[in-house]
C-alpha cells in the first residue's frame, strides 16, 4: 500500500452482484458508469456481469470507456460468464478473494460503494479500515441512492460516539445521495489532499 495521493485516472465501484428490489439502484449503476467513462476515467470493479455491477460496467463500455474487472477463478460462473468477460478491455483472474481485493485497491484512485449486500459492505469497510490506519488517503464515497447507506452512517456515528474509531479524521467518506456529484466530489477531495501534503512540505522545507 501506499499514501502517496495521486490524480485520479481510475474509480473501483463495489456494488450487488444482484440487481436488488430498487430499480434505482440499477439505473444509478448505469449513470454511475456513463459518468466515468465521460470523465475519461477507468473503472475497476469485482468483474461481474450481473446485477448492479453489470450495470456499472455497461454503462462504462457503452459509452466507450475502459474497464478492469478482477475476479477470482470460483466466481467466474457465479456472478459472470467467460463470454461477457471477454467483452471488458482488462480481466484479471486472481486464486482468491484476498488477492482479488489487493488488486483491486492497487488498481484504483479513488473508490465508491454503491448498493450492495454483505460484500459489497465488506469491502468498502476494509478500504476504510486501511485509511483508519493510516496505509491509504485514497477518497471514498457512500452513494447514498435512496438513503441505501443511512443505517450504516449512523452506526458510524455511533461507533465514533462510543469512542471506538480514534483517528476518525482519517475516516470520513464523503455521503453523496445523486450520482451526477459523485465524480467532481471525489476530485475535489483529491485536490485537496494533494494541496495539503503540498503545503506541509512548504512548512518542513522552511524549517
Amino acid at each position: 500500500m501506499t499514501k502517496e495521493s495521486v490524480p485520479i485516472r481510475s474509480i473501483c465501484v463495489y456494488c450487488g452482484s444482484q440487481p436488488g428490489r430498487d430499480p434505482s439502484h440499477i439505473s444509478a449503476g448505469r449513470e454511475l458508469g456513463k459518468a466515468i467513462a465521460e470523465s475519461g476515467l477507468r473503472l475497476v470493479y469485482g468483474g461481474g456481469t450481473k446485477g448492479i455491477m453489470g450495470a456499472v460496467a455497461s454503462g462504462v463500455l457503452s459509452n466507450g470507456g475502459q474497464v478492469t474487472g478482477i475476479i477470482p477463478e470460483f466466481l467466474v460462473d457465479m456472478e459472470a460468464t467467460r463470454h461477457s468477460l471477454g467483452q471488458l478491455d482488462e480481466l484479471i483472474i486472481t486464486p482468491d478473494m484476498h488477492t482479488r481485493k489487493h488488486t483491486m485497491f492497487e488498481r484504483s484512485d479513488a473508490f465508491v460503494a454503491l448498493p450492495g449486500g454483505i460484500g459489497t459492505l465488506e469491502e468498502i469497510v476494509e478500504i476504510m479500515t486501511w485509511a483508519q490506519l493510516g496505509q491509504h488517503e485514497k477518497p471514498m464515497v457512500f452513494a447514498n441512492v435512496n438513503g441505501f447507506w443511512d443505517p450504516m452512517m449512523e452506526l458510524i456515528r455511533h461507533m465514533n460516539e462510543s469512542g471506538f474509531i480514534h483517528t476518525a479524521h482519517r475516516v470520513q467518506p464523503l455521503v453523496i445521495d445523486t450520482v451526477p456529484e459523485i465524480i467532481p466530489a471525489i476530485r475535489k477531495q483529491a485536490d485537496e489532499i494533494r494541496g495539503s501534503r503540498s503545503g506541509a512540505a512548504d512548512v518542513l522545507a522552511k524549517l
